[in-house]
């Protein structure tokens, strides 16, 4: 099950039957490796049937072809929730969960710089989970941004947000999901939900913890690290 599926699942769990949750995609190019979009071509030319090239025509020809490969630009489709009002469709909250094309410069943090500034010029709330270490973080007027952060930005109270910053050897804080002002916000528990994840993907197979993390620990959560794994 996808993360997207399974935060939807813990999403609903205390929300009251005025809302329902949406899985939305946000799709665009990634240009991490400078490649060029194939796109359809200028000029076309269609034949019923196809000659062969005549000898006299190959001779002729004073510069021969190379075997070249052309890049192609990957599509990415990120999924985010809405939160939307049953009565109206009206959007109420959203959640992105940040991916590391996100936090790197290209396609993939201007898409979703666009949608982040919609979304802050509008009323609608914002949840950005922030698990990841590297790459360069988005414009947070905090004095301790912590390893991993997770904000919570209010239609009602911007420009002031809710900040969670919290370290590698910290849990993942229980957060509020806003919904209307007024309203008991449900809480979310995305320290419990990894853990799910986690077993039911078996993922203590396939991680290899042997590999050098990056960015790289310090020597203290190093041998934080390690000691764990020892156990």
């Amino acid at each position: 099950m996808c993360r997207s599926s399974q935060l939807i699942c813990r999403s609903t769990d205390h929300l009251s039957q005025k809302y329902r949750v949406e899985i939305e995609k946000r799709t665009y190019f990634s240009d991490d490796d400078e490649s060029l979009l194939v796109g359809i071509p200028d000029v076309a030319v269609v034949t019923g049937k196809v000659e062969s090239i005549s000898s006299t025509v190959q001779s002729s020809l004073s510069v021969l072809p190379e075997k070249v490969t052309v890049p192609i630009l990957e599509e990415v489709n990120e999924r985010y929730l809405e939160i939307r009002e049953v009565a109206t469709g009206t959007v109420v909250t959203v959640l992105e969960i940040l991916s590391p094309k996100n936090k790197r410069t290209g396609e993939g943090r201007i898409a979703y710089e666009r949608k982040r500034n919609q979304v802050l010029a509008s009323a609608t709330n914002l949840v950005e989970i922030d698990l990841l270490r590297g790459g360069k973080a988005f414009p947070i007027a905090s004095q301790h941004l912590g390893d991993y952060r997770i904000l919570i930005c209010r239609g009602h109270e911007r420009p002031r947000g809710d900040l969670y910053a919290f370290g590698l050897r910290q849990p993942i804080p229980i957060i509020p999901i806003p919904i209307v002002p007024g309203e008991a916000e449900p809480m979310l528990d995305l320290q419990a939900l990894l853990h799910r994840v986690y077993d039911k993907g078996r993922y203590q197979l396939a991680i290899d913890y042997t590999r050098q993390l990056q960015p790289k620990l310090s020597e203290s959560d190093c041998q934080w690290v390690e000691t764990l794994l020892k156990r």
